[in-house]
């Protein structure tokens, strides 16, 4: 990074140092809330993509013989500084992506919380010692790092995530190369900085900033690159898990979501109004867990659609730094516009509009993206807005009549990721732990709030089936390497029928 008096460029950061790019391009960085130009990020070229990834590749042949233990040691300090600055960042979050301060600081604290967990693994990358099939032979598997990785981040959580993919592949004794998205180039700085200020070795985690079609591409497509994580679209996602397959690439997709609450007729209706508009128009409904499907039981629909839109209007839209604000903007105008168009669409379909569905006006909310929080009702499970991911604060409402109806429709969708019924009835309970079709599933609960240390991911067209998070994490960093070691002094053929015949 470097700075004037009126002036922040975010620069790469590769091998220990902030450099420039091949060219000397740059983007603005916006703050969707004002409008304001936050500073410039340098869009980098292929061979910025090489240059980082050459450091990586140096740098792990002396960092993956660390012992593990030592690798956590600097997460632990990583994690202390995470710790010591989250006011700080929670602020250049809110400033930067748009999300309210209470949400960006609950973000800081996952990044701390992951810290923290896979500092821990380090003492830990358990692998499995079992009985060998022949006599003076030992047996056991343990896990091996995979070399140089590549992670690839979204805007909406920017500093979460990127510690979900990059601490699990720095514990395992991985390097890496990081691209984050255009639209939060500050976090990716203030996160190379406190990495640079631990002491971790230079040219274990590299950053490079460029648009997704050209330092993506040549991320993944690099022959020195041998996993790639990526969170973002389904589309997206695709084209990397083929160029990956053809490339023999380990390739980790989190992708889309199109989550639903079911409310059932024997629920805490409060508790599920609660829920339901902390999952919709939390992070402006720009979460791949948001809640985007209301399924809801014809027996209290009336009550509920009541309640929701007197609560959903009472919300107050503006900057986040104002800390009586609930609902920030969108990211860009871009994301703005793709959300009223799927407003138009979701009208042109016949869902009844039953609040919000405008992009929001006034002195201050004009500088910015804003779109008032919108509720949807009798929408019918084929629409498009019941089956497409919008990625704003928009929620559709479908009636059914009975609980088998609701999970039908809850699963009838292309993704997998969460899901979430408020229901008292034990039984009903059970079946939906075991017949919902998502990765996350949540009773008597909202669709968001995973925590850091169970697997993160879904199913079907959300995922490609690794999961971020939890222990299940390292699985996507290393290779399982099995060990024999033959003490008895002589040959011992394996897989030969060394037993007596039968008599």
């Amino acid at each position: 990074m470097s700075t004037t008096s009126t002036t922040v460029r975010y620069l790469n950061h590769i091998n220990g140092e902030w450099v420039t790019a091949a060219r000397e391009e740059y983007k603005d960085n916006i703050n969707p809330a004002t409008g304001e130009i936050l500073g410039h990020v340098i869009q980098s070229a292929p061979e910025d993509v090489d240059r980082a990834v050459q450091a990586a590749k140096a740098a792990h042949k002396s960092w993956r013989l660390v012992p593990a233990p030592e690798r956590g040691e600097y997460l632990y300090r990583i994690g202390q500084l995470l710790k010591e600055r989250k006011e700080q960042l929670a602020r250049t979050l809110t400033q930067e992506m748009g999300k309210v301060l209470v949400e960006a600081r609950g973000e800081v604290q996952e990044a701390i919380d992951m810290a923290f967990f896979m500092a821990g693994e380090g003492r830990r990358l358990a692998g499995q010692t079992v009985p060998a099939e022949l006599p003076d032979k030992h047996a056991m598997s343990v896990r091996a790092p995979v070399g140089v990785v590549g992670i690839i981040t979204p805007w909406n959580f920017p500093i979460a995530i990127a510690t979900w993919k990059m601490f699990p592949a720095i514990v395992s004794g991985n390097t890496v190369v990081w691209k984050p998205a255009s639209d939060t180039p500050a976090m990716a700085c203030e996160m190379m900085k406190i990495i640079e200020e631990a002491g971790l070795p230079k040219g274990v985690v590299n950053l490079v900033y460029g648009s997704g079609g050209t330092v993506g591409n040549a991320l993944v497509e690099h022959p020195d690159v041998n996993v790639i994580s990526f969170t973002g679209s389904s589309e997206v996602g695709r084209t990397i898990a083929a160029k990956g397959g053809q490339l023999l690439k380990k390739v980790s997709l989190e992708m889309g979501g199109k989550n639903a609450i079911i409310i059932m007729d024997d629920a805490d209706l409060q508790l599920a109004l609660d829920g339901v508009l902390w999952s919709a128009f939390g992070t402006t409904g720009q979460r791949c867990t948001a809640c985007s499907r209301l399924i809801v039981h014809r027996s209290v629909q009336q009550e509920v659609e009541r309640e929701l839109v007197r609560r959903a209007q009472a919300l107050t839209l503006g900057n986040g730094l104002d800390e009586h604000v609930d609902v920030g903007p969108v990211i860009n105008r871009s994301a703005l516009e793709q959300i009223d168009k799927y407003v138009q669409i979701g009208q042109e379909e016949g869902a009844t509009l039953l609040s919000g569905g405008q992009i929001a006006k006034g002195e201050l909310l004009s500088k910015g993206y804003f779109y008032h929080p919108t509720i949807f009702t009798n929408v019918s499970p084929t629409m498009r807005i019941a089956q497409e991911e919008i990625f704003g604060p928009v929620l559709s409402i479908i009636p059914v009549d009975s609980f088998e109806e609701a999970i039908e429709v809850n699963n009838a969708v292309a993704y997998g990721l969460s899901s979430a019924i408020y229901t008292n009835n034990v039984n009903r309970v059970f079946r939906a732990m075991r017949d919902l079709d998502t990765g996350l599933v949540y009773i008597n609960a909202g669709t968001i709030g995973a925590e850091i240390h169970l697997p993160f991911g879904g199913t079907k067209h959300t995922g490609n089936g690794h999961r971020d998070s939890g222990l299940a994490a390292l699985d996507v960093f290393t290779e399982w390497k099995s060990i024999y070691v033959d003490y008895s002094g002589k040959l011992q053929r394996a897989q030969i029928d060394n037993h007596p015949k039968d008599k």
